[in-house]
């Protein structure tokens, strides 16, 4: 009696190019080409999302101004469905370049702050996600988001002005108090950014984009208790790196504070030429995806091809 196990049929065969079971053994890891895409993805959607809030008036009610801060649903969702930890690096990247830096409202080494508490926020935000499809994950994934980038921004306000580098800005017809005031605007941004266009948006959208995106990018649709790739792990010497990035980024708001913010440019682009100067960073935008796309593709087809050529052997 033969013990010889029969080859996997043609479709399995075929299957096992995407992340998922490959000869018995599951993998979750990312390719370098997989990876990249992920990175540039949510760079360009989430620096999108920030170009569409530059055009929405902020209305106000009173002295409360009721502003978007951002739309947390886009890297949510990148996280949640894809990669936490390379989505979470290029988010706050696609911010900085597609809004700040072609705006002409760049703050040199200041942004640095801003990037470092948007990296770990969407990293620890996304990881909370387990199974995409379950609605209460999204919504505490979106709200953490907020919470974690607005509760170190409100630390470094308080701390300019505890220190005295900086004076409290008081809003006429609410208490004087710099700790009320960021305790309002931190509700403010979890109602408006966390909930109406974090949570709501994301727990409709991320169960109906799963399984359909993932194939698109050679990726195998998350199933719920399997590993997560580019998880942020459980263990206390992730914690005591996040505390680091959060140290690091109260470093460079401070030299914002004392003056000292290399490499500033703000020439204000829109106000020099109005809103249609935003088309400027759509085409950039627009040209990272083909760019993007074009070497994706090309990263895929090159390693299918030497793969059938040596089956054909």
């Amino acid at each position: 009696m033969s013990t010889q196990i029969p080859a996997p049929p043609a479709d399995d065969q075929r299957r096992g190019r995407l992340r998922g079971v490959v000869d018995g053994v599951r993998r979750t890891e990312l390719t370098t080409s997989q990876k990249l895409m992920v990175f540039v993805l949510s760079m360009s959607l989430f620096g999108l999302s920030n170009i569409i809030l530059e055009i929405v008036p902020d209305p106000s009610i009173g002295p409360v101004d009721i502003s978007v801060s951002n739309m947390i649903f886009v890297p949510l969702a990148m996280a949640a469905l894809l990669s936490p930890f390379w989505a979470a690096l290029g988010a706050p990247l696609g911010e900085i370049v597609f809004t700040d830096l072609l705006m002409g409202d760049f703050s040199g080494l200041a942004e640095i702050e801003g990037y470092l508490q948007m990296f770990l926020a969407i990293y620890v935000g996304g990881s909370l996600v387990r199974n995409p499809r379950n609605r209460l994950q999204i919504a505490i994934g979106a709200v953490a988001i907020i919470l974690i980038d607005k509760i170190l921004s409100a630390v470094v306000d308080l701390g300019k002005v505890w220190i005295g580098v900086e004076d409290a800005e008081y809003v006429e017809g609410l208490p004087e108090s710099v700790l009320t005031l960021e305790i309002l605007g931190l509700g403010v941004d979890v109602i408006m950014s966390g909930i109406l266009l974090g949570a709501i948006p994301a727990i409709w959208l991320i169960p109906a984009l799963h399984g359909k995106i993932e194939p698109l990018m050679g990726m195998r649709p998350r199933v719920p208790g399997e590993p997560i790739p580019g998880d942020a792990p459980r263990t206390p010497l992730f914690v005591g790196f996040a505390l680091l990035l959060a140290i690091a980024s109260f470093g460079f708001a401070f030299l914002e504070a004392f003056d000292l913010s290399a490499g500033a440019w703000e020439p204000d682009f829109l106000d020099r030429f109005g809103n249609w100067f935003l088309l400027v960073s759509v085409a950039a935008i627009a040209l990272v995806m083909v760019v993007a796309l074009a070497l994706f593709r090309l990263s895929r087809t090159t390693p299918g091809a030497s793969e059938d050529a040596e089956s054909e052997r």
